[in-house]
């Protein structure tokens, strides 16, 4: 497959379509040196975008923690994401807006006379994790750990906080793992690097409490669906050697959908019935 700067196709930038070729910034682009952007995932299953308008929601929400407004409203957005759709011709596919401050009057850490652009780009893409989604994916343990709400914007899903994600995972996959797990900064167990994470022992789930990470839109979906099955769910703070006691786990994000997870560093977990049954629940979910 040719590499992402190099495709046919349209995306949606600044209120035009152009050329995917063509879709460039400057070099001097504010969030290229000081990681003054945000963006979302999103899937696009038969035509319609799962839990589409929420985040649009979260991306003007995202860009108020940085600092800036994005100049595009939720409806204006929602039709953006429509027409690229349309114009490459793809009713299945992965939805990228990102929003950012570009190159302007300020160079510096200051950026308050810059331009907020803002675009939308699709592809067909599948399983995130390719074959794990089917026989559970194995997990490394970063050394690296989600920081404390005191010292980011740790809700916004914001392009700078993925620098300690992409050199984990980077680590993990030198490993032969698919992906790794964080702790916090309190040494609890926090998530993967682009995915939220459950537990299940005795028929109950167990999952890490958002005060220090992003709260997903597909896990807030799946503790919905626990819940409508009857299924107690844990919101709480885990500690690492709890993994121990699990039997069954999984993540859960936009790309990831929901992944088994077979082991997480020393830890082993079998590919449970309800593992199985959130996954093929979510996947109709998603499709109805």
């Amino acid at each position: 497959m040719a590499g992402y700067d190099d495709r046919d196709g349209k995306i949606w930038m600044d209120g035009q379509l152009v050329d995917w070729r063509a879709a460039n910034v400057h070099i001097l682009t504010h969030a290229m040196h000081y990681a003054s952007s945000v963006f979302e995932g999103e899937r696009c299953y038969n035509g319609k975008i799962f839990k589409s308008r929420a985040h649009s929601e979260r991306l003007h929400f995202s860009a108020s923690c940085l600092d800036f407004d994005i100049p595009y409203s939720l409806d204006e957005i929602e039709a953006a994401k429509k027409a690229v759709l349309e114009a490459n011709g793809l009713t299945d596919a992965y939805v990228r807006p990102v929003a950012w401050r570009g190159a302007g009057e300020d160079m510096g850490v200051s950026s308050a006379h810059n331009p907020v652009h803002l675009a939308i780009a699709v592809w067909g893409w599948g399983n995130y994790y390719g074959d794990a989604k089917m026989k559970g994916a194995k997990l490394d343990i970063s050394k690296w750990k989600r920081p404390s709400p005191e010292t980011i914007p740790v809700h916004a899903k914001a392009a700078g906080l993925y620098m300690i994600c992409t050199t984990s995972k980077h680590t993990a996959e030198a490993k032969g793992c698919s992906d790794a797990l964080f702790m916090d900064y309190r040494g609890y167990v926090a998530e993967a690097t682009g995915a939220n994470i459950f537990f299940v022992k005795d028929g109950e789930v167990h999952t890490p409490l958002p005060d220090c990470f992003l709260n997903g839109l597909t896990r807030q979906t799946v503790i919905g669906m626990l819940k409508d099955k009857g299924i107690t769910v844990h919101e709480r703070h885990i500690m690492p050697e709890e993994m121990e006691g699990f039997q069954q786990c999984w993540l859960t994000g936009t790309a990831a959908e929901v992944t088994p997870v077979g082991q997480i560093g020393d830890y082993n977990f079998e590919v449970g019935a309800l593992t199985r049954d959130i996954a093929e629940s979510y996947e109709k979910l998603v499709r109805s």
